[in-house]
């Protein structure tokens, strides 16, 4: 298939759901609960959520969203670190739109925009080392976030910007790395996940070979998966035919973008300005050991953490605010006790309902507000 229509084409759709009830149906009898199958990326999410996705399963499955969005595991700290950078007089402060609303203890990015700050929204980091060629006389500081998917980006602005000699540009670094942050998923003693759907623009900088320890030492299939409504289908249909086969494997269906052994030019970025983190801590999943990275000690003049005075506290989330227990999939959105009221798009408590990709925006946002939804 080459276009996106083909993607969504709904006569093959049908076939798949109708693939994976019959799937479905010869598991069921030695099933005492509903499979439970992890969609990590939230862009994975969304896609269920447009496309009607869960209402086409079977009840033995149940699809739980997890962390993969790197807006919603920012810390609430880390958010105010940002403020405070934002504050200052000499810098301008560079973001994705979807981190702008991210609540912080004190404000938003928005908020300090409207105080005064000077925070600029960018479409990428070579936006922002345009600015930084533009503003000689300011500080340009880009906020750097994402899994390994937007790292080979930030990696090769800064390897830019070195080139060119562009001295008033630095990152505030808040990569994750995708392994260690499905490890302390699988590690939490309340969860009973049988299976993931990893996300595919991870694994097409990575490759496949991060993943296989899931498979191996959590015996839990795991399939590498597209973005469009069929690659979800299929890729259910590929976990549960594990299942049946009693199998435990990696498996690739994005295999149109993704290759084995990931982007090497990529990973070589990462690895030639990023080193990994002794630990990093993730909204609701705390401190993980090596989740997150940092710059490497030779680019320093490129790190706004080094190059700056930073307070980097650690700010725990409003009590009424349980981001952490979906972010685990331990419950759904709706089963907060703030969901749609007093949190809403138009007033986010917590980074879920801020993103695009957030578990709690798209069940406000589709309308999903309890079981019978």
């Amino acid at each position: 298939m080459k276009f996106v229509d083909e993607f969504r084409d709904n006569q093959k759709a049908q076939y798949l759901q109708r693939a994976i009830h019959e799937l479905a149906a010869q598991l069921e009898p030695t099933l005492s609960r509903p499979l439970q199958i992890m969609e990590f990326c939230g862009g994975h999410t969304h896609t269920i959520f447009r496309y009607g996705i869960e209402q086409m399963l079977p009840k033995s499955i149940e699809m739980v969203h997890g962390p993969g969005c790197p807006v919603c595991v920012l810390p609430m700290g880390r958010v105010d670190d940002c403020v405070t950078l934002a504050e200052r007089p000499e810098v301008i402060f560079t973001t994705f739109g979807d981190a702008m609303r991210v609540p912080g203890s004190r404000k938003s990015l928005l908020q300090a925009r409207a105080d005064g700050a000077d925070v600029r929204m960018v479409y990428s980091p070579m936006d922002a080392l345009t600015l930084a060629r533009k503003h000689p006389e300011r500080e340009v500081v880009f906020f750097a976030l994402g899994f390994e998917t937007t790292m080979p980006s930030t990696a090769l602005t800064v390897l830019q910007a070195e080139r060119e000699g562009i001295k008033n540009f630095s990152l505030f670094c808040n990569h994750i790395t995708t392994a260690p942050t499905i490890k302390a998923v699988l590690d939490e003693p309340d969860l009973m996940l049988d299976g993931f759907l990893a996300p595919g623009h991870v694994a097409m900088v990575i490759g496949l070979q991060p993943f296989e320890f899931i498979a191996r030492d959590y015996h839990k299939p795991l399939v590498i998966t597209g973005f469009e409504p069929l690659d979800i289908l299929q890729s259910l249909w590929m976990v549960l035919k594990q299942f049946t086969e009693n199998r435990c494997v990696v498996e690739n269906q994005y295999a149109r973008v993704v290759q084995p052994t990931g982007n090497q030019a990529g990973l070589q970025a990462i690895h030639n300005v990023f080193e990994t983190r002794e630990f990093f801590e993730l909204r609701g999943l705390g401190s993980i050991d090596h989740s997150g990275v940092s710059m490497r000690a030779n680019y320093t003049p490129y790190d706004a953490e080094r190059k700056f005075a930073m307070p980097n506290l650690t700010v725990t989330d409003p009590k009424d605010c349980q981001c952490g227990a979906v972010i685990k999939g331990l419950i759904k959105p709706w089963e907060c006790q703030i969901f749609g009221k007093k949190c809403n798009p138009e007033n986010p408590m917590g980074a879920l309902m801020v993103s695009s990709e957030g578990a709690c925006a798209a069940y406000y946002n589709h309308g999903y507000t309890g079981k019978a939804a």
